[in-house]
């Protein structure tokens, strides 16, 4: 379909849509933010996949972008992204190999949380970040003397040390702003014995990033971080509009539409919407008018459940629980205003795990 601009009504469905004006504001509203407060924006690709959307948010005042997989930097960098920081290790030769080829066409950096692989890296053109876990476990070194360490091995292997990347991911949908707060603070003051035990043992720690669309009010009240890794805040979601948010108003940006393609229970419709159309990992999506309850059927359906409910192959709008990984699941952005489609976008790097 390559005739723009056609009716929103035309649309096969399901189909993922993007108000790219409302996006803008949000991004925008981020640049201004981080601006004013002397903070740098390197926006998270997760959420989005998309070169256009990543170049748009570097014309808006980022520094750069961050992305979560190599193949995801890969794809961004194929198309036009020259700025990127690996928020996941690389430790495979393989993996280490294309890390070193990137970073011979792009600024690149990477996160190390372990010695073996800092001195596996050396040679590789990327600029290395000490990788801070926060308590989740998932990734970073576990304390202030692992982390000197590390700094050690990695100036000791000719590396450049970036500096320190600290990502507490568990307290980003924390629902009351009071709750989040607390966690934060109570995070940060770790990450200040940290910073304080690099400095100690010599170490220049030039950025320190971090953050997400949850907690980068309060990281910028607190004054530790230098650099914020927010992701969510150019869409929104269900999680995210479930929680006490900081800051600027953000807008939602993207919905899925589906239609109706059953109606023959009492106070039930079947939508062509279900498994395939939706993460499940932050629960339900929501109907973004009335007051209808959805329900997984299926890999291919949804229901509506309630009252007032939308007629046989009448059109349905809802608010995706979690923007990252339903993203994954479509090909492209529709771009709409109001009811019209005015183009469309790639993700770029869907699929890109590796």
């Amino acid at each position: 379909m390559s005739d723009f601009p056609l009716p929103r009504a035309d649309l096969a469905t399901p189909a993922l849509l993007l108000d790219v004006a409302a996006m803008d504001r949000n991004i925008a509203a981020m640049a201004d933010y981080a601006r004013a407060r002397g903070l740098a924006l390197r926006p998270h690709a997760k959420t989005h996949k998309s070169g256009a959307i990543a170049r748009r948010q570097i014309a808006a005042g980022a520094v750069g972008i961050c992305c979560a997989k190599l193949g995801e930097a890969e794809a961004l960098a194929e198309d036009g992204v020259g700025d990127i920081h690996l928020t996941s290790p690389v430790v495979t030769r393989g993996g280490i190999a294309r890390l070193a080829a990137l970073a011979a066409k792009i600024r690149l950096s990477v996160v190390a949380d372990h010695p073996d692989v800092a001195r596996a890296l050396a040679g590789c053109g990327a600029t290395i970040f000490v990788d801070v876990d926060p308590g989740k476990h998932r990734t970073g070194v576990t304390s202030p003397e692992a982390a000197v360490a590390l700094a050690g091995v990695i100036v000791e292997a000719g590396l450049t040390l970036g500096g320190v990347q600290y990502y507490c991911g568990s307290e980003q949908h924390i629902t009351t702003f009071a709750d989040r707060h607390a966690a934060i603070v109570e995070k940060t003051d770790y990450l200040r014995t940290v910073l304080a035990a690099l400095a100690a043992a010599g170490f220049a720690i030039p950025v320190v990033t971090g953050a997400g669309t949850g907690t980068f009010a309060i990281d910028a009240e607190l004054g530790v971080l230098t650099e914020l890794q927010v992701g969510s805040y150019i869409f929104l979601d269900r999680e995210y509009r479930d929680c006490e948010l900081a800051g600027p108003s953000f807008e939602q940006a993207l919905w899925v539409d589906s239609t109706v393609v059953s109606a023959n229970t009492p106070g039930m419709v079947t939508i062509d919407a279900g498994l395939k159309s939706f993460a499940t990992d932050a629960g339900v999506p929501v109907v973004a008018t009335g007051t209808a309850r959805f329900a997984f059927l299926g890999d291919e359906q949804g229901a509506l459940i309630g009252e007032g409910l939308p007629v046989l192959a009448e059109r349905v709008t809802l608010v995706p629980p979690h923007c990252d990984p339903t993203v994954n699941l479509y090909d492209r952005y529709w771009l709409v205003e109001g009811g019209t489609v005015t183009g469309t976008w790639p993700v770029t790097a869907r699929g890109r795990s590796t």
